[in-house]
């Protein structure tokens, strides 16, 4: 048996791939979800980093004290 060739125009390949984008979307709502929360810590992340680098440093030990107050509390 031999293999046979499928033609298919650009504009039904596009549409192809929106309605199986679409589907996977539909059925799959969670990884769209996953994407979004990940982007959105992301942000953050990178917000928190910015910040960071305006504040001055502070050393291990006054980090660690913080830490214990907090624990003491």
């Amino acid at each position: 048996m031999g293999v046979g060739t499928i033609t298919i125009t650009p504009d039904d390949l596009k549409i192809l791939i929106k309605e199986t984008f679409i589907e996977v979307l539909k059925e799959r709502k969670d990884l769209l979800e996953d994407a979004v929360i990940e982007a959105i810590e992301d942000i953050g992340l990178a917000r928190a980093m910015s910040e960071g680098i305006k504040t001055p440093s502070v050393s291990e030990d006054e980090i660690f004290k913080a830490l214990d107050e907090v624990k003491l509390s």
